[in-house]
């Protein structure tokens, strides 16, 4: 600066070399009233140095503060007297420089001016908007990115219980497979027991039913007996006037209290049921127990076929396995 204004002193009249200076001078001033307003007052759209983001793995919730620089006294020119000094000292001196044409405005000089005031403006009424914008679309990417990070997070997590589930899986189909050895052990022992059980209830069904099936002819014998005999013992006292009075002076008796030589009725009952059984004994026409025979074993073999029983009986009732 100063070989340049020794130059200048050359080839220069004094007016011409004392606004050069004035020039200068100015220009110094507004540089670091410039870079005082900046670091005192200035958002943090301004310093866009001072935003940081991470994209690693690890999210930090916590960030650190933006590192300012350090702030000096203040004030007029770092004095700490109030700024406000400046308007009153900058009227006074601008009077007599203008006067005497230490200071010419001219082009340049507008052109700075409204260069200065288009920055206050929008720094003023503006700097706010910008910052703010500014900072919302960081917080929205910050946002963005911690959202992301959650999704490979809990992913991660997923998977990390997927794989620890699986640490036992051997140990598991181990179990498995120790368990279905002892099962098929259990089915091959109880598969050996099973078919007596089954061919023992079978035989307790087939007694059951020739049981129940003699009882049934034992009972259709014994009412056919019945009737054969009261039909028999009927006639006979309807066709013999003797046994008719005999049998009256048997109810006579029985209704006095008396007593009687018996009575010809059961006597009568009674001597069917000897000449009945003496008749069978010297029969020899097994014709009737044959035919009885035969329906039960068709029956009975009937039963067994449809259920599948291990056995069925012949022609002569022995069973024999199928």
């Amino acid at each position: 600066f100063f070989h340049t204004h020794n130059v200048q002193r050359k080839f220069l009249d004094p007016k011409q070399h004392r606004l050069t200076m004035l020039r200068h001078a100015a220009s110094s001033v507004v540089k670091r009233a410039a870079l005082r307003s900046s670091s005192r007052g200035a958002p943090l759209c301004a310093a866009p140095g001072n935003m940081s983001f991470h994209a690693s793995a690890k999210r930090e919730e916590d960030t650190a503060a933006a590192t300012l620089p350090e702030e000096g006294k203040g004030g007029l020119f770092g004095t700490g007297i109030n700024e406000w000094f400046a308007l009153p000292i900058g009227v006074a001196a601008a009077v007599p420089m203008i006067k005497l044409e230490w200071y010419v405005i001219n082009e340049e000089t507008q052109l700075l001016a409204v260069f200065l005031a288009f920055c206050v403006t929008v720094y003023t009424q503006g700097g706010d908007a910008i910052h703010k914008a500014l900072g919302q679309k960081a917080e929205e990417l910050l946002k963005e990115h911690n959202e992301a990070e959650d999704n490979v997070i809990a992913a991660l997590e997923h998977k990390l219980e997927f794989l620890q589930a699986g640490k036992n899986m051997v140990n598991d189909f181990n179990a498995i497979n120790e368990m279905r050895a002892e099962t098929y052990t259990k089915l091959n022992a109880a598969g050996a027991i099973k078919p007596q059980h089954d061919f023992k209830a079978q035989v307790e069904k087939m007694l059951n039913m020739i049981a129940a099936e003699e009882a049934s002819v034992t009972e259709k014998t014994k009412m056919n007996l019945m009737s054969e005999a009261t039909a028999s013992v009927m006639e006979k006292f309807s066709s013999d006037k003797a046994l008719k009075k005999a049998a009256l002076d048997s109810a006579i008796a029985s209704i006095k209290g008396g007593k009687s030589g018996g009575d010809p009725v059961q006597a009568a009952f009674v001597q069917f049921f000897k000449d009945k059984s003496a008749e069978a004994k010297a029969s020899k026409d097994d014709s009737e127990e044959k035919a009885q025979r035969e329906a039960m074993i068709a029956k009975i073999n009937s039963v067994a076929k449809n259920e599948g029983f291990f056995f069925e009986f012949d022609a002569q009732g022995k069973p024999s396995m199928v």
